[in-house]
């Protein structure tokens, strides 16, 4: 883990949803949104995002999320 950027959310069982930067095998760094067991023992399904596609979805959500509908 390259760095640690924020839990969206936490369920009651501790498991917790994050978005982190992430670099396998010493790759180009990545974000990646997934879930994780309180100790980290366990993740989930996840999505990983280049650069380039997170701020294509960030600007997604900002024309969703101002369109007021």
């Amino acid at each position: 883990m390259v760095k640690e950027i924020a839990v969206l959310s936490a369920s009651d069982s501790g498991y917790t949803k994050e978005i982190n930067l992430i670099s396998w095998n010493g790759k180009e760094p990545k974000y990646d949104i997934r879930s994780f067991s309180p100790n980290r023992e366990k993740c989930g399904k996840g999505i990983t995002l280049t650069a380039d596609e997170a701020v294509t979805l960030l600007k997604a959500l900002q024309e969703e999320l101002n369109s007021g509908d």
